[in-house]
């Protein structure tokens, strides 16, 4: 697919956009009254492998980890830097007071003196997209060898915090099951609940209609994994409201965040045939009558257009951030302008730990929207509320890991300076040029391409460091995260 003109990736995108979009509208976009959860078969064979075979590449020998936790490191990963954001959160918060556990603060942070391992899968993201490849057992099996990094010899940590939607989606009860057979006391936290119990925790209506609106990746809405989540919620705490979920899959946002090269080009300046991200015409991709909703910014190669020989527009490409923001939220909110007309959005999840790091955007998306006019008449006012809350899962997220660590008594308790010992996943050194981009970054075909169970090395995990993280993401974490890049500086400077 990678050699495919614009006009034939148009043709195969139109045909997978429909499908995605037929499965957004009956999964998505829907009252909490929707079809159970289905059945997950755990039993991957990686698993096996890290409980129980002494000669593979996998195995934990978790039968040495330490009895004794409490003075172990917390691990986290995503599937890129996003996750920092999370990290970020862990850093700053103090609303407990940390030697009873009540809630309240006491002028120390809640995890003083707590050291940290961080996993960015880099070259193994972006992960929203394997399961549109087919490709859901790699992926989980991808979420677990996350897990085992960060439990395995020399990064054993105390607890496995799963700082990315997409993998808590599909791999949360794969690493559970690792960490109980492995009888260790190490447990895993996730952010898709913490996302919805932080998406109704400002909501005081228990008798009316309202939606929560979630912003993911496009394997995270697929999943059903926070339609799922709140609609259990809402049965238990809002049995007398009806609540809709409307969901938006960020198709290439997370990626261009992460600078990947399918979905954003800093030296591209025309449309190009390799790009990934949402494309003009398609039933999930940028509609034409939205173009002066969208508002997207046309400031050098922000957005590529290339015109037919008439000088007609025949595709447009996002190539920046911002406009990537753009295009999802509008998408999200005429969405449900349209499915659920008179019923007000009260709350949006960010729901991909990459997002929070364009949250003045997507604000700003919101009040154009909350202001625009059509014939005179507000357009969106009367599905909005006038204040929207973002609600970022990071948050409630390092609430319960707090708790947990408390309850198990695991915290440190040590009021002294944090420790973050960073690492990413770069391609393996020993793979042949054709299964690498110029970038140094895995193949699209190739990366989605590859099997479950085999034990071949397509990657390796580094430290953090000048050369891996490339600088839009350096500044980025920065200017946005300073607690986390306090604790990187020596190694991104």
């Amino acid at each position: 697919m990678e050699n495919l003109s614009i006009n034939q990736r148009k043709a195969i995108n139109a045909a997978l956009s429909i499908l995605f979009f037929l499965a957004i509208t009956l999964s998505g976009a829907i009252s909490c009254k929707s079809r159970p959860s289905a059945e997950v078969d755990s039993d991957l064979e990686i698993i096996k492998k890290a409980i129980s075979e002494k000669r593979s590449l996998y195995y934990a020998n978790y039968r040495s980890y330490p009895s004794k936790l409490r003075s172990l490191p917390i691990g986290m990963f995503d599937s890129g830097t996003g996750g920092l954001t999370v990290m970020e959160q862990f850093l700053a918060m103090d609303l407990f007071n940390n030697v009873t556990g009540e809630e309240g603060g006491d002028r120390i942070p809640d995890f003083a003196g707590e050291d940290f391992i961080y996993l960015a899968d880099q070259a193994n993201m972006p992960y929203g997209v394997y399961p549109s490849q087919s490709k859901r057992e790699y992926l989980r099996e991808l979420v677990v060898k996350d897990a085992l990094f960060l439990t395995t010899e020399p990064n054993r940590s105390k607890l496995v915090v799963i700082a990315c939607n997409t993998a808590t989606a599909y791999g949360f009860k794969d690493v559970d099951l690792l960490l109980n057979k492995s009888k260790t006391g190490v447990g895993v936290i996730g952010v898709i609940d913490s996302g919805t119990e932080g998406a109704f925790s400002k909501i005081t209506q228990r008798d009316t209609s309202f939606a929560i609106g979630v912003l993911a990746t496009v394997g995270t809405v697929m999943s059903g994994g926070y339609e799922q989540s709140i609609k259990r919620y809402a049965i238990a705490n809002f049995p007398n409201s009806d609540v809709r979920v409307v969901s938006q899959g960020g198709a290439g946002f997370a990626e261009s965040i992460d600078s990947e090269p399918d979905y954003i080009s800093s030296a591209a300046s025309t449309a190009r045939a390799n790009y990934r991200g949402p494309l003009l015409g398609d039933s999930a991709g940028i509609n034409p009558s939205l173009m002066h909703i969208y508002n997207f910014d046309k400031s050098g190669n922000s957005l590529l257009i290339s015109r037919d020989k008439n000088g007609e527009i025949d595709e447009i490409q996002l190539n920046s951030t911002g406009n990537y923001a753009r295009f999802h939220m509008v998408s999200l909110i005429e969405m449900h302008r349209l499915t659920n007309p008179g019923v007000k959005m009260k709350s949006i999840i960010l729901g991909c730990t990459h997002y929070p790091y364009l949250s003045d955007t997507l604000r700003k998306v919101l009040d154009e929207l909350y202001d625009h006019r059509k014939d005179g008449e507000y357009l969106y006012r009367e599905v909005l509320e006038k204040d929207i809350e973002f609600i970022d899962p990071a948050l409630n997220t390092a609430k319960k890991a707090f708790k947990h660590l408390h309850a198990s008594s695991n915290l440190k308790l040590r009021n002294g300076a944090n420790k973050l010992f960073a690492y990413i996943s770069v391609p393996h050194k020993d793979l042949t040029d054709s299964l690498t981009d110029g970038a140094g970054n895995l193949t699209f075909a190739f990366k989605y391409g590859r099997e479950t169970g085999t034990e071949d090395l397509t990657v390796s995990i580094v430290s953090f460091s000048k050369e891996n993280i490339k600088e839009d993401n350096r500044l980025r974490i920065k200017e946005r995260l300073p607690l986390t890049y306090s604790l990187l500086k020596s190694t991104l400077e």
